[in-house]
């Protein structure tokens, strides 16, 4: 029909290459999961997208919306479909899918109507798509995590949940606003849960090397505490403003997507299974740990304060009671 365009022979199918495509799946499109679809889609991490949700007319129309932009950004494919379907044999399964936080309701609320949910979408994804690294979104991610690992029955490192990546991020930004440098400067952690018995690991931040400690008096330093405190209490703000979060973890996705499609070998706070770290067992939460081509590889040993310690050991106690009563 086009032929006039073109000079040169259409090549035959025998000749095409055997590069694989870099392929995705979002499964949820909702706020948080359009955030990701679309940070992804400008920063070129996928060839082809495919986005999932219950809601068809929904997601075709948000296909719609952002297929029209390609003309604006390098190539990709995106299509609305299922990991049954268009997204067989995804590298990776993003799932943002799951209930929503309601302004005054802590993540740990959301779990039960939560499990529901994946029970219905991990054995379709082990599926169609048996060699893919899960990454999980949906709140409570820790429990999410473990939920979907011992689900699915991957591997440890092919299952991980974002984590503290976000509270890591606020934290580095609170504190850079404060001490006036770019928070890609400072080096931050939040670690255990993404909720409220988070650790914020003051003994470890650092400015280009150089501790907190050696920069600032016992008294400044403990003036700047309460910034953890807004860390903490970041999304329920937000929530309360505008209804939802979408914007930055759609980016703190995005890096960790880069990081495995592209084997970057990056230190991240995500969420994976923890066996034997500072007596912890049996439960997924978030250390700094090497995010790679297969997944969340290795996790750092982390030295803390005797204070962390044990705020990270009772953060695992909350994780593991909220686990204790699930069927799985």
């Amino acid at each position: 029909m086009f032929e006039q365009l073109f000079s040169s022979p259409t090549v035959a199918e025998s000749e095409v290459g055997t590069l694989r495509p870099r392929k995705g799946v979002i499964i949820g499109a909702g706020q948080v999961g359009m955030a990701c679809a679309y940070s992804l889609l400008i920063q070129n991490c996928l060839d082809e997208m495919v986005l999932q949700d219950i809601n068809q007319e929904k997601v075709e129309g948000e296909v719609m919306d952002l297929v029209h932009g390609i003309p604006f950004v390098e190539p990709t494919s995106v299509k609305a479909g299922t990991v049954a379907q268009e997204g067989r044999d995804a590298d990776i399964v993003i799932i943002t899918a799951g209930a929503k936080q309601r302004p005054g309701e802590s993540r740990l609320d959301l779990v039960q109507r939560n499990v529901g949910i994946f029970k219905n979408l991990i054995g379709e994804i082990v599926k169609y798509c048996p060699n893919a690294i899960l990454l999980i979104v949906s709140n409570p991610v820790d429990i999410m995590t473990y939920v979907s690992l011992k689900l699915s029955g991957l591997p440890r490192s092919r299952v991980l949940g974002s984590g503290t990546i976000l509270d890591t991020a606020r934290f580095r930004y609170v504190l850079a606003r404060q001490l006036q440098v770019a928070p890609r400067s400072i080096h931050a952690y939040i670690i255990g849960e993404h909720g409220d018995s988070e650790v914020p690991v003051w003994s470890k931040v650092n400015i280009a090397g150089t501790p907190l400690a050696d920069m600032q008096s016992p008294e400044a330093r403990e003036a700047l505490h309460p910034l953890s405190q807004q860390v903490k209490n970041a999304a329920y703000e937000i929530i309360q403003r505008k209804g939802y979060t979408a914007y930055a973890i759609g980016l703190g996705v995005t890096a960790m997507v880069q990081a495995i499609l592209r084997d970057q070998n990056r230190i991240l706070t995500v969420s994976s299974f923890i066996e034997g770290f500072y007596d912890i067992e049996g439960v997924c939460l978030s250390l700094p740990t090497v995010v790679n081509r297969q997944g969340a590889t290795r996790i750092v040993n982390l030295s803390l304060s005797e204070i962390e310690r044990q705020q990270l050991q009772q953060s695992a106690k909350v994780l593991q009671d909220a686990i204790a009563p699930l069927v799985v």
